[in-house]
């Protein structure tokens, strides 16, 4: 197993695209308030995974152990602990500047900084012992797609219209530009997500950020047919950089991480790409892109639309 598949497990798992759709039907019950939100109640039982859990009506210190700051964040309500991949994310230190990174299990760390409500996947470490110190919600990562799950967070923070408002907005947002793109390029055309980490390469497809939820999903941007039958499953796969023409189509998104290894652009194989040697890749710095909350998205719309459409 690679680095990047170890470090990505713990805040992206990813499920068979069927499944997901069965159990996104099936999670759909969402939040059951136990108090009126707005009535002067002070908690609400949400309905988790694992059941039934008291959380505040009004989370005002939030903890994020893994993968959902930028959700929390976005619905206006503070993140005082997050995760060091959150923490790298150029997109959250100005919301973020207060905060703390903290793991789940630096408990110790988490203790101190008395939050009301912990969040994370459900591979978290300590999940009981982290329930000790506040209430504790986990989402298993793809079993509800990301705008739902999007929504479900509105839920658990007692702000579904507000999580719902965006998703609307973005969805009409994103369909508009995805027209407005493929008249441009051109129905047939394809787009592929690359990343490199450390000495690895990696193809991306639909529900593991990096802007293929917004590519493939919302503008219906084709992916070539290499990456259909390797990553559209999966989430990702490792490729080599002799096989990297196979996965390219007419344009690129290549994602990097400036701080690994980055030879392969010097290489011949890379340079006599098509798409490269044509000048249809959009560089992006990996940081601030991986992720597929609302900051994120709205971020890697802007960018889309940019390198896409240009002054239109």
């Amino acid at each position: 197993m690679s680095a990047l598949t170890k470090k990505l497990r713990k805040k992206l798992l990813p499920i068979p695209f069927a499944l997901t759709l069965t159990l996104l039907v099936s999670a759909c019950s969402g939040a059951a308030p136990a108090n009126e939100a707005g009535s002067g109640g002070e908690t609400i039982t949400y309905e988790s995974e694992n059941g039934p859990i008291e959380v505040p009506a009004d989370p005002q210190r939030v903890v994020v152990v893994s993968t959902f700051a930028g959700n929390v964040l976005s619905l206006g309500v503070p993140v005082v602990g997050a995760d060091v991949w959150t923490m790298m994310n150029p997109r959250f230190e100005e919301p973020l500047k207060d905060a703390e990174e903290i793991s789940d299990e630096s408990l110790e760390k988490i203790i101190e900084l008395e939050p009301d409500l912990i969040i994370g996947l459900s591979t978290a470490k300590n999940v009981d012992k982290l329930s000790e110190i506040a209430p504790t919600v986990t989402f298993t990562y793809g079993k509800l797609d990301y705008l739902t799950q999007h929504l479900e967070i509105g839920k658990l923070l007692n702000k579904e219209a507000e999580a719902q408002a965006w998703i609307d907005d973005f969805k009409k947002r994103t369909a508009e530009a995805g027209d407005e793109i493929r008249a441009k390029i051109g129905e047939d055309a394809t787009v592929t997500v690359i990343e490199n980490f450390e000495k690895e390469l990696y193809v991306f497809g639909d529900n593991w950020g990096r802007g293929g939820e917004i590519l493939y999903r919302e503008m219906k941007l084709k992916m070539p047919q290499k990456v259909i039958d390797t990553a559209l499953k999966p989430g990702y796969f490792a490729l080599s950089l002799e096989a990297l023409p196979e996965f390219v189509g007419d344009y690129l998104i290549m994602s990097k991480y400036t701080d690994s290894d980055t030879s392969f652009l010097q290489s011949e194989t890379y340079k006599n790409i098509p798409a490269v040697k044509e000048g249809r890749v959009f560089e992006v710095d990996s940081k601030g892109f991986f992720f597929n909350d609302p900051i994120t998205l709205d971020y890697q719309l802007e960018f889309f639309i940019d390198s896409f459409l240009g002054e239109r």
